[in-house]
């Protein structure tokens, strides 16, 4: 989508991750140099707050898919979405108005399919090697944790996004047709993977 005039161009930038690859540190160098706003996990909050859900309940259900099935998925449909689908909603809600806004970077939260039919908008994926992965983590984010225990978290949460992406939008987290640009971080580094979003972008 093309403007001219006064109006400025819209730029949007969303980044999916597989966890400990680096996704949100890239999310913020590439942010940072182009001077955009930066959303991760703080969106699942804010949407909390305009639709009054209990923040609790939120956190708690964070990346999560339903586990309802049969007659009990019926009967939550009948009365009311169970939790995971209200906040969904109301986090898509608040994605697509900072897609409309623009001149933005956001990690994870199924953006790029929630942003898909955005114009000049720029989705990433960041992969690397599951040990690459754990040495990352241990040096970084977990450091009192054992490298046994961080590689099961890597299973675990790989695993529930995997679930979370297929359930609400019907794609498959991780496959190439739904990104524009794949980045293997434990290869190429946090910085150069930055840099190549960065002048992609332009």
């Amino acid at each position: 989508m093309t403007f001219y005039g006064s109006i400025k161009l819209k730029k949007i930038i969303t980044i999916s991750r597989e966890f400990g690859a680096g996704g949100s540190t890239i999310g913020k160098k590439v942010a940072e140099i182009l001077g955009y706003e930066y959303y991760d996990k703080s969106i699942i909050l804010q949407a909390a707050s305009e639709k009054n859900i209990d923040i609790s309940k939120v956190l708690k259900s964070d990346e999560e898919a339903p586990f309802l099935t049969g007659f009990t998925q019926s009967l939550f449909d009948f009365y009311n979405k169970p939790i995971n689908d209200q906040i969904f909603e109301a986090q898509k809600e608040v994605i697509r108005k900072f897609g409309e806004h623009g001149h933005c970077v956001i990690v994870g939260r199924n953006a790029n399919q929630i942003l898909q039919e955005f114009d000049d908008s720029l989705h990433v994926f960041i992969h690397a090697d599951p040990w690459w992965r754990v040495e990352y983590l241990k040096n970084n984010r977990m450091q009192d944790v054992s490298e046994e225990k961080i590689m099961r978290d890597l299973v675990r949460v790989d695993r529930k996004r995997c679930k979370y992406c297929t359930y609400y939008t019907n794609t498959e987290f991780g496959d190439s047709r739904y990104y524009d640009l794949c980045l293997n971080s434990g290869k190429i580094g946090l910085d150069e993977c930055a840099k190549l979003i960065v002048e992609l972008s332009r």
